[in-house]
């Protein structure tokens, strides 16, 4: 990568630098290189760290880097394709909807998941954790909320715990008939138990997907899944539309 003159250029510096060092990934590093340190970088752009970060963190956005524990700011590989959506409604847990079941809590919901589900904000709820992996690495991790009272024929003496109470979880959850589904998506950034279960940074660029799950009664069950920006490309199939919504429209789901 060589120098370049950023001052007489009109559009913001870290802009042009993102461009440069875009052009630099694909002409001069291979997939999973790392790249020089900050301080190197910086001093062969002749730019302030501060700029440098920003487009660093540009290209991370954009998944074109990757930034890894213990390593440094390595090159990504192009994303992977992640379907997202599904020729008709289908229960979480189904055959073939690629998640695996980690864990179940049961508590009391936050003031956003109650009222994505419709219910007091007392009432229990059982919380199944899921991670969802593409060739071997784990891509999404998922907060499925379901109402006990949606789930009425869960046993006390299952499993109280795990991926066997999960999995019971979402047995009884298929007992109901699904009349819809509706699914938004947004960019987030990466909270601390996400950011570790997806082996990236807290406040890394995510992709949001929440889901409602509509039976005849209403919602039976919210889930919140969090992709890695960085190395997902979400698909949707006939009937996965694509609710797009500014910030402020609605009101996201803690997780």
């Amino acid at each position: 990568m060589g120098t370049t003159q950023l001052e007489t250029v009109p559009e913001p510096k870290y802009w042009h630098l993102r461009t440069v060092l875009s052009e630099a990934l694909d002409q001069d590093f291979e997939v999973g290189e790392v790249l020089p340190n900050e301080r190197e970088l910086a001093a062969r752009f002749g730019v302030a760290r501060a700029t440098l970060r920003q487009a660093l963190e540009q290209l991370e956005l954009e998944g074109r880097l990757q930034r890894r524990r213990g390593v440094g700011t390595t090159v990504a590989p192009p994303r992977v394709g992640v379907a997202v959506g599904s020729t008709g409604p289908s229960w979480p847990g189904e055959a073939g909807d690629g998640w695996q079941a980690v864990d179940c809590a049961e508590g009391v919901p936050t003031a956003a998941v109650a009222k994505l589900l419709g219910i007091a904000a007392d009432q229990p709820v059982h919380t199944v954790r899921r991670t969802r992996v593409t060739h071997g690495q784990v891509v999404a991790a998922e907060l499925l909320h379901v109402p006990a009272a949606s789930v009425p024929g869960l046993s006390g003496i299952d499993a109280p715990s795990g991926p066997a109470r999960a999995r019971a979880v979402l047995r009884e959850l298929q007992r109901q008939t699904l009349e819809g589904q509706d699914r938004a998506v947004e960019l987030g950034s990466a909270r601390a138990d996400d950011a570790k279960e997806l082996d990236r940074l807290p406040g890394a660029p995510v992709l949001l997907v929440t889901t409602r799950y509509i039976t005849a009664t209403g919602t039976a069950a919210v889930a919140v899944a969090t992709y890695r920006a960085d190395t997902c490309r979400l698909t949707f199939g006939d009937s996965g539309d694509v609710e797009i919504s500014h910030p402020g429209d609605t009101e996201r789901v803690a997780s």
